[in-house]
């Protein structure tokens, strides 16, 4: 691997409006999460006032850390966004480790996990790429269908990406628009042909807030009060997981206009559209579906069973084309934003150097292929569902520490230019911390398989670091 820091010799075009940017937050965020998650939030609270509390708290650290992010955005309106906010903040080791769980993981592995999804859904209509037919054994390793299908398309909207930011641009706009739409045109058909008697029976305000293990055979298991925490913390790895991305604008502020300020608006902005749409969305789900009918729902797929009650037959079709709408689009904005944080590590010498090169279409088409070859892998593992359950806790770690990275700079740089200030300082941020520390903390202990893998992932991250800065010393 070459460190050589990489000499600018073509810059970013800011080309992205607000409208723009404000649809990478939202696209970003809408894959197929909240088609599915409800389903398993269900199982672990069994109850339709703690199902919206998970949505509702998860809805409100993400808005609260976007919130946050605005004064980093627009301190810093640099290509990478929290790569370079932990640099500042702390020091290069902890800026890598980052990129490096994000190149390794946390994006290739979403990007896997949203293609496949794309896949799996496409299987509706075209039941040749189901995920149950072979279409290659190696032995060690048999390939289907729907793994083929999502590496044609996370290497399309990588060649589409690698043309410029504009292509990339009308995809995702136009995408994240049509499924904004379309998840809302669900809810309101869904809000229209609800079943009075599910609605009453799910919001009796006797039982909405009785939480309990609801299995899927209908049988019910109560909860100590230490062990209800954890099944909430345990409910929000779906959640989380469903809301992850929005920060992704961050990673892409050199191509934004006035970043300064359209990073931090479209941050705003985004997340707040996506949290009252998933909010409505569940509210929908208990007006057509009874708990029992969530938890149970065949293969977690909540959207598709209430589909079904709402359109009938045609129900299930209808929901795969939003799913692979939502999930084509989501895609498109993970790939574009992606190779922006690998670019910023070229830049340091800390990854091969020639991904921190421009193409004639200012964007970093190396890096957006090598990006393209490690999500690949995982979409041809498999692996990638459990690995996005145990990144979970590294994601939620790394947006506590770019927040207090907001109050280390604050006292190292008083004098700094902020041209947008953390909303509710220090109140909000601080309130961010306390309930990532608690959501972590119960992971650790009621979800060990959730935490360790993803520490791990981080932790080899340091060895690679040494050895690079060595090399680098030694140029």
């Amino acid at each position: 691997m070459s460190v050589e820091p990489v000499p600018e010799k073509t810059a970013f075009k800011p080309t992205l409006g607000l409208v723009d940017a404000t649809m990478l937050v939202a696209g970003s965020m809408i894959g197929s999460g909240i088609f599915i998650v409800s389903a398993d939030i269900t199982r672990n609270t069994g109850s339709v006032g703690w199902l919206m509390f998970v949505w509702l708290i998860t809805g409100f650290m993400t808005l609260t850390a976007a919130l946050s992010y605005g004064e980093l955005s627009a301190m810093f309106p640099k290509a990478g966004g929290q790569y370079i906010y932990l640099k500042e903040a702390y020091n290069p080791l902890i800026s890598f480790l980052y990129g490096w769980s994000f190149f390794t993981v946390i994006q290739t592995a979403t990007i896997a996990a949203v293609a496949v999804a794309f896949a799996k859904f496409t299987a509706y209509l075209l039941p040749q790429f189901s995920e149950d037919i072979v279409a290659l054994d190696l032995g060690f390793l048999q390939i289907t269908p729907a793994q083929l299908l999502s590496i044609v398309v996370i290497v399309l909207l990588t060649f589409i990406n690698t043309r410029g930011v504009n292509s990339g641009k009308i995809i995702q706009t136009t995408f994240t628009l049509t499924k904004l739409l379309s998840l809302l045109g669900l809810i309101v058909f869904g809000l229209i042909f609800m079943k009075p008697e599910i609605w009453a029976a799910n919001w009796d305000s006797a039982t909405m807030w009785d939480m309990h293990k609801l299995n899927v055979d209908g049988s019910i298991a109560s909860y100590t009060t230490i062990a209800a925490f954890g099944a909430i913390a345990a409910s929000m790895v779906g959640s989380i997981f469903s809301s992850d991305s929005w920060n992704n604008v961050t990673f892409i502020a050199g191509e934004i206009k006035n970043p300064q300020r359209n990073i931090g608006l479209s941050l705003a902005l985004g997340t707040i559209i996506v949290t009252v749409i998933y909010l409505l969305t569940n509210v929908m789900y208990t007006g057509v579906l009874s708990l029992q009918e969530i938890a149970a729902a065949d293969k977690d797929r909540v959207a598709v069973s209430a589909s079904q009650v709402i359109f009938g037959n045609s129900g299930t079709i209808i929901i795969a084309v939003m799913i692979m709408i939502s999930t084509f689009g989501c895609n498109n904005g993970l790939i574009m934003s992606g190779a922006r944080v690998y670019y910023s590590m070229a830049k340091d010498g800390l990854f091969f150097s020639k991904v921190g090169q421009l193409n004639k279409n200012s964007v970093p088409e190396f890096g957006l292929w090598i990006q393209c070859v490690i999500a690949s892998l995982w979409a041809l593992s498999g692996k990638y569902g459990n690995l996005l359950d145990m990144i979970s806790f590294v994601v939620v770690v790394f947006y506590m520490l770019t927040i207090v990275g907001i109050f280390i700079l604050r006292k190292k740089r008083p004098d700094a230019e902020r041209p947008y200030k953390a909303f509710g300082y220090p109140f909000l941020p601080i309130i961010y911390i306390i309930m990532g520390v608690a959501f972590c903390v119960l992971l650790i202990i009621y979800k060990p398989e959730y935490t360790w893998p993803g520490l791990i992932i981080v932790l080899l991250g340091i060895p690679v670091y040494y050895l690079i800065a060595r090399k680098e010393i030694k140029a």
